[in-house]
């Protein structure tokens, strides 16, 4: 048994934006007794809003219930890896997914970086921003559009180059990653880059899955590839995939920068029933990490089950000064 999970995504607070919700409903893979039984000890609770008018009041309303929820006994706020060794409860850390949550197309760029050290004053620290989601916005392209790197892109990356927040891939399109990276590169800005949630392309053609040339992108510049269990992005036909994946990641390089991004979200309410179930049964919550754990030991080893399981993870964030 691994000594504790590190899970890097998950949308538990766009679950708890529905007043109706509490943090131990069994209808989200990530909620709280789910965390429990899968030794979870961090969790990274994403801010997640669509591009579309209204999109600041999402990212308003989850940093709030990320703050309170740091007030409650079953939660604490993660600021250093020696949390992980002398906490019995989960850390949570914050971070965002799609920049829409801090500034809306039509909002001045001025006012969104307010709001954006809003959102940072409520939860008082961001492991990670991905500029955008499916879609393309006013920052760059979303996974399903050919879109690179805008202007406002360049600017929020200018804006990120002394944070030490990380620049998350997860969904971005390919023209956007790479844009990012150049520009980076062209700045000499020392910003960290990982994906939170993706799988590889090899493995399941997708476009939210990586291409071998961002996988060599992020493990050149030590980041974080975070295994991905929605069954569009481990591959509809096998639950088994989502060992090919890793066995995957292992023989190209990625050994030291595998962790687990689980994309646990509340699916009961989305519109699109072809794709239900989004999970397969063998990882639908995160009790599930116990039984990978143990695969992951029997097919590989017991030094690359806790690689993955927190040991990468933990690598990073003391890079990043955790």
């Amino acid at each position: 048994m691994t000594k504790r999970n590190i899970d890097l995504h998950c949308d538990l607070l766009v679950y708890l934006m529905n007043p109706d919700s509490k943090i131990d409903d069994r209808e989200i893979g990530c909620s709280l007794p789910f965390l429990k039984e899968g030794n979870v000890k961090l969790q990274v609770m994403a801010i997640f809003s669509p591009t579309l008018k209204g999109s600041t009041h999402f990212g308003n309303q989850q940093s709030q219930i990320f703050s309170d929820l740091i007030k409650t006994e079953n939660f604490y706020l993660f600021t250093t890896l020696e949390d992980l060794e002398n906490h019995s409860e989960t850390g949570i850390i914050a971070a965002i997914e799609n920049a829409s949550g801090f500034c809306e197309e039509d909002e001045k760029l001025e006012q969104g970086f307010r709001n954006l050290e809003k959102i940072i004053e409520k939860t008082q620290k961001l492991l990670y921003i991905g500029m955008t989601h499916h879609t393309e916005n006013r920052f760059g392209g979303g996974n399903f559009s050919e879109a690179g790197l805008k202007q406002d892109g360049k600017i929020l990356l200018d804006y990120l180059s002394d944070k030490n927040i990380v620049v998350d891939l997860a969904h971005t399109s390919d023209a956007l990653a790479f844009g990012i990276l150049n520009y980076i590169d062209q700045r000499n800005y020392k910003i960290p880059v990982f994906t939170s949630h993706s799988n590889f392309r090899k493995i399941c053609n997708h476009k939210r899955n990586l291409p071998d040339e961002l996988v060599k992108e992020i493990i050149s510049r030590k980041g974080l590839i975070g295994i991905n269990f929605v069954k569009d992005f481990v591959g509809n036909d096998n639950s088994e995939n989502l060992y090919r994946h890793i066995q995957y990641g292992i023989e190209n390089g990625a050994e030291n920068y595998l962790a687990y991004g689980g994309d646990f979200f509340y699916d009961k309410n989305h519109p699109d029933k072809s794709r239900y179930p989004f999970f397969f049964d063998e990882y639908c919550n995160s009790t599930a990490y116990n039984s990978i754990n143990k695969r992951l030991e029997e097919n590989f080893s017991v030094d690359i089950m806790e690689k993955i399981s927190y040991q990468n993870a933990e690598n990073f964030l003391r890079n990043l000064g955790y």
